[in-house]
């Protein structure tokens, strides 16, 4: 390949171009992702890939501010942002153009994102986000619907060994509050909540550190998660997030006995706007699929946490992950046409289930132009034979 060529293939690190058969293995599932959202009353909406800056970050978008790019728009003279995630956008459309719509609200979307830099597990910094959204109930009934939702959807695409890890992000901060902890001292424990360090938590949790210790201790499979947690004897914002978690288990429990459950008492990272129960979607084969959990939809200002907005939950998909468990569908069978051939026939092949590809000049070798056109099939005399 010439080098001006090379060149202009190069792409900025994170970006990628996505192939035919790349994108027809996105599209099949994203598809299938959205068809079931759909039979649950999940109505689609499509936001725009940019806004003012100062709506995209507000509220539940906050989170994102240092993974979004920004822009002047050269209209308004305006800053404007290009989307680092969905949800906030959902949010804005339910608590502004459909505020007067009957509660509870179910969203769905499926859209590509821009985020500043990846990470070291995903080096991606554009991708498809596919989710929901359920704005108004609080009930713990509605936890357990995104949560089965997601959990059925990834099934019916293919993904196998899905299991999902609950965790509740306020917990920490409750029982700190609870137990008298200043806001530094809870930020240095939550600092060594995060990376999974006992003896940090001892040194600085003071009147919480032996509880929050054994609630490091016990988080993992989610039946002895529970059983340690029931034994504490928690402050009364913590108890909440306690009762929560027992009855959405259970109504998980009651609807899918067999899916893989796992309990982190204190995880944190991820979850930085979300206000309860919240949880990760995982596959053996490809790590960490999606996120979800509850968040306030219609919060103004830069703390998702305040109180105001609507209680809602949901969860987001990543379909470059999500792909990667997800075994590719068999390509449809090519049928050379040959040039000359009949709109009407080709039409009644495409009928039958064939794609068809014309040829759009006289070939003096068909079969070899079959093959140069990765066509497996030819139309000849009428008949469809395969190609040798």
């Amino acid at each position: 390949m010439p080098a001006d060529a090379l060149s202009s293939a190069l792409l900025p690190a994170g970006l990628h171009d996505v192939l035919p058969s790349e994108a027809a293995h996105e599209a099949a599932a994203v598809e299938r992702l959205l068809a079931e959202f759909a039979a649950q009353g999940y109505r689609r909406v499509d936001p725009p890939l940019v806004e003012f800056e100062e709506n995209l970050l507000s509220g539940a978008g906050a989170a994102m501010a240092k993974q979004t790019f920004r822009l002047m728009d050269p209209h308004s003279q305006r800053m404007m942002a290009v989307r680092a995630d969905i949800t906030p956008q959902i949010a804005r459309i339910a608590t502004t153009r459909l505020k007067n719509e009957a509660r509870p609200l179910r969203l769905c979307y499926a859209g590509q994102v821009l985020r500043v830099k990846g990470s070291q597990l995903r080096p991606e910094r554009q991708f498809t986000q596919v989710g929901v959204e359920l704005i108004g109930p609080l009930e713990p009934d509605a936890d357990a619907e995104v949560v089965l939702l997601a959990v059925q959807a990834l099934a019916a695409v293919g993904v196998p060994h899905l299991s999902v890890d609950l965790c509740v992000p306020t917990m920490v901060s409750r029982i700190g509050q609870g137990l008298g902890l200043g806001e530094d001292d809870t930020r240095r424990l939550r600092a060594a909540l995060d990376r999974k360090d006992a003896a940090g938590v001892a040194a600085v949790g003071g009147p919480a550190a032996a509880l929050l210790g054994t609630l490091m201790g016990a988080s993992g499979p989610a039946d002895r998660a529970m059983a340690a947690l029931a034994s504490l004897a928690l402050p009364e914002g913590a108890e909440k997030d306690r009762r929560r978690l027992t009855d959405t288990l259970a109504l998980l429990r009651a609807a899918n006995p067999g899916l893989t459950v796992t309990i982190d008492l204190v995880e944190h990272r991820g979850f930085e706007y979300q206000t309860g129960l919240s949880f990760t979607l995982f596959s053996r084969e490809a790590g960490e699929l999606g996120q979800g959990g509850r968040y306030r939809a219609g919060v103004q200002g830069d703390d998702a946490n305040v109180r105001g907005g609507e209680p809602a939950t949901g969860f987001t998909l990543y379909m470059d992950n999500v792909l990667r468990a997800v075994p590719a569908a068999q390509a449809q069978e090519r049928v050379y046409v040959p040039h000359g051939t009949g709109w009407a026939a080709a039409g009644k092949l495409r009928a039958e289930g064939w794609v068809t590809v014309a040829g759009l000049a006289p070939a003096a070798d068909p079969v070899a132009e079959a093959k140069r056109l990765h066509c497996g099939h030819r139309l000849t005399d009428g008949v469809v034979r395969p190609v040798e």
